[in-house]
């Protein structure tokens, strides 16, 4: 009975141990006696007791391996890149994946560190950002060459990361600081420029305008002037047309004094005078308006123009007390 016993139990743990299931994406390498025997697939799968065993496990999952590489570039700058390798098993090559390479990390780190320094070091820094397709294209091809022996395949290579020294990168970011701060000097320049071009053509348009204005009012003042001699020689004949012009012109200077007293803004400053100068002042004024070239209508008929000879004597006669 306990025999019996004994002998179940050694008959179940041999079952249980023949018995053995293989998950997916996995392959199982069964050796018997020492020798390479067959490959269990994924699913249900028996073996030999004591005569078969299991000896591998073979992932057919795609993996990743990072691998750093510290190099320089050809302005002899130091710069670590990290290249992600993507590789897998072939399904074909299960065999020598598992007997023919002892270590598949170090054999692609190997090979990566190989293309890296032979690539970058006849690139200049600068390049180096723009060509990393170029770096891990290299990578790739190279290594899809050796490991495809080996019953590896790559997937695709990535250059993930570039780091320059610490003071490199300093310098590169101080230098593109620079750069931008220049192109912003230069586009404010430009902005001043032409704001200061806009007010200098409106300053210029304002005189102009306020040129003509000032054109304008003399002329209505003339004009008005000249209006007045005329009513007035008309209704009265018998008044001197230099008495009246030198009334109105004083009645005008002494509007000018009002609206100069009555403004605190003024800074004018008077020399001392008198109001007979105001005859002076009318003499000059009409020799003034009969030397242009345009005299107002109705001046010449009550004010004719003197000869020189005839306004000094008149200048002298206001002269005198």
């Amino acid at each position: 009975m306990t025999l019996s016993l004994v002998l179940l139990g050694i008959l179940f743990i041999l079952l249980s141990s023949a018995v053995f299931i293989v998950h997916q994406q996995t392959a199982i390498l069964i050796e018997r006696f020492g020798k390479f025997s067959r490959i269990a697939r994924p699913g249900l799968n028996f073996r030999i007791p004591i005569f078969e065993k299991k000896v591998g496990r073979v992932n057919l999952k795609i993996q990743q391996l990072d691998v750093n590489v510290e190099t320089k570039t050809e302005d002899n700058v130091f710069v670590k890149i990290e290249v992600a390798v993507q590789y897998r098993v072939m399904p074909t090559a299960i065999f020598e994946a598992f007997y023919k390479l002892e270590s598949q990390e170090h054999q692609i780190q190997a090979f990566v560190f190989d293309v890296v320094r032979a690539k970058v070091p006849a690139i200049i820094l600068d390049d180096v950002f723009s060509k990393k397709d170029d770096i891990a294209h290299g990578v790739r091809k190279e290594l899809q060459e050796t490991m495809s022996t080996f019953g590896y395949e790559i997937i695709k290579t990535l250059v993930t990361d570039i780091q320059p020294n610490k003071n490199v990168k300093d310098a590169m970011n101080e230098i593109n600081t620079a750069q931008r701060l220049r192109i912003a000097a230069q586009e404010k320049g430009e902005a001043e420029k032409i704001v200061r071009v806009k007010q200098a053509e409106a300053e210029a348009e304002a005189n102009i305008l306020h040129g003509k204005g000032i054109s304008g009012q003399r002329k209505a003042i003339i004009e008005g002037l000249s209006e007045s001699l005329v009513n007035m020689q008309t209704h009265m004949p018998e008044i001197d047309t230099e008495k009246v012009m030198d009334m109105i012109l004083l009645i005008q200077y002494f509007d000018m004094l009002r609206e100069l007293g009555s403004s605190s803004n003024v800074n004018t400053v008077f020399i001392p005078h008198s109001p007979g100068n105001v005859a002076d002042m009318a003499q000059q004024i009409r020799e003034t308006i009969f030397s242009a070239k345009h005299i107002p209508d109705g001046f010449e008929k009550i004010y004719p123009k003197k000869s020189s000879s005839s306004a000094a004597s008149s200048r002298a006669d206001h002269m005198r007390p």
